[in-house]
């Protein structure tokens, strides 16, 4: 009898009632977790899991949740490098850092884009030479979150010059706590610092910390990518505000600490929220094309909602992918250009005012300045396009130098 969402609820919250002690510290609560299988369900037993299917760790954590604990440490570690490397490191590799990755012990940033390989992430220089056995680093890599406090790092570089461009790369797990990595804060013209520019200068990585196979790493790369639109939405946890507990306090503090990169983020969607209100409070609410186009924002940012929609329920079923993930960064990204529009027109002047003290103003110079990220992260618009009009549309691929050359003809240009 094929297993349901109920049994597994009703075993997971069993196991919970009777391990569940709110007074422990965060880290040994984890380590339970971990031990139970209930962390990743869907992994093998040996390694920390219970051979079940991918969505039942979905219910496990959030019958989990609901019932007042807490599961997997949120960022890098959890989301990312663990299944990441779960799926292709070593043994050696995994018994060494999969565990401290799930109970946060570790904390891990992502190294993949440079300042001139960004949605062309294959496009990457940064070089790793074997000396003996070890790997040596050198190179730049740029938007790396939480870089500055990351006790490692899931790292691509090239180490084959005469592959052609996505067979040239390999994928590293990188000690950060060494002195040939030098982490640098970006100031964002929004005045946060959520991202950093990292610079590697003979960095080493010993030979067993390769992922894959040597010049393998664009399909590592390419899984991590994967995860990383898997777990885009689980950035919000909800705990109750009668919630007590050494293991709560504790998961309170991490929570904050990582939701500090993201409270601009409302900001750089564009916040329709506020465009209502805001046009009340100016007196153009009649305005009669003011009102037509927020009307129109309204009808699209409801077509991309049922789009969203459409994939989630596709993904329920166990169905593969299709062109909705990129219709909906595209929508994102129209929502945010229009919405600055809308706020610049309601605003006026008013809209360049920052650092008055006055919350509202701030609020909308921090949209006005923050919305062109959208188009940006996570893949630009012009990629999205490509990505549609080949993979969706069957159009021809753009025509590009590189294909079937060595890197190396074009790679130093």
């Amino acid at each position: 009898m094929p297993l349901t969402e109920a049994d597994i609820e009703g075993e997971v919250l069993e196991w919970f009632r009777s391990a569940w002690d709110p007074d422990l510290p965060l880290l040994e609560w984890r380590t339970c977790l971990l031990e139970s299988g209930w962390a990743v369900p869907s992994w093998a037993t040996e390694w920390f899991g219970k051979d079940m299917p991918h969505w039942v760790d979905r219910i496990a954590h959030g019958a989990i949740r609901r019932a007042g604990g807490v599961t997997l440490p949120l960022g890098v570690g959890a989301s990312l490098a663990a299944p990441t490397l779960y799926e292709h490191a070593s043994d050696d590799l995994r018994r060494r850092v999969l565990g401290p990755a799930l109970t946060g012990e570790h904390t891990w940033c992502q190294l993949f884009s440079e300042p001139g390989a960004g949605s062309d992430l294959a496009g990457l220089k940064a070089t790793a030479t074997l000396d003996g056995e070890t790997w040596v680093i050198n190179g730049q890599k740029v938007w790396n979150t939480s870089a500055h406090h990351a006790d490692l790092a899931i790292l691509v570089a090239r180490t084959d010059w005469e592959a052609v461009k996505h067979q040239g790369i390999t994928y590293f797990v990188l000690d950060m706590r060494q002195a040939g990595v030098e982490v640098r804060p970006i100031e964002q013209m929004n005045y946060r610092n959520s991202f950093n520019e990292v610079f590697l200068t003979d960095a080493e990585i010993p030979a067993e910390n390769v992922v894959g196979e040597i010049g393998g790493g664009w399909a590592v790369a390419r899984a991590t990518l994967a995860h990383e639109r898997r777990y885009a939405g689980d950035r919000a946890v909800s705990l109750g505000a009668d919630a007590r507990g050494r293991v709560i306090d504790e998961f309170r503090l991490e929570y904050a600490e990582y939701n500090k990169t993201y409270e601009w983020y409302p900001q750089r969607m564009g916040r329709p929220d506020l465009l209502i209100e805001r046009a009340r409070a100016g007196g153009v609410l009649d305005d009669p094309v003011l009102r037509d186009d927020m009307m129109r924002l309204w009808a699209f940012e409801k077509a991309a909602a049922w789009t969203a929609e459409r994939a989630k329920a596709n993904q329920a079923l166990g169905r593969p992918p299709g062109s909705e993930g990129s219709i909906g960064k595209l929508a994102t990204s129209e929502v945010a250009r229009r919405c600055n529009d809308l706020h610049s027109r309601i605003a006026g002047a008013a809209g360049m005012l920052n650092r008055t003290g006055d919350p509202v103003h701030e609020t909308i110079a921090e949209i006005l300045v923050s919305t062109p990220a959208q188009s940006i992260a996570g893949g630009t618009d012009e990629i999205q396009h490509n990505i549609i009009g080949e993979s969706i549309l069957g159009l021809p691929k753009e025509p590009t130098a590189d294909r079937g050359v060595p890197f190396r003809e074009v790679g130093r240009l």
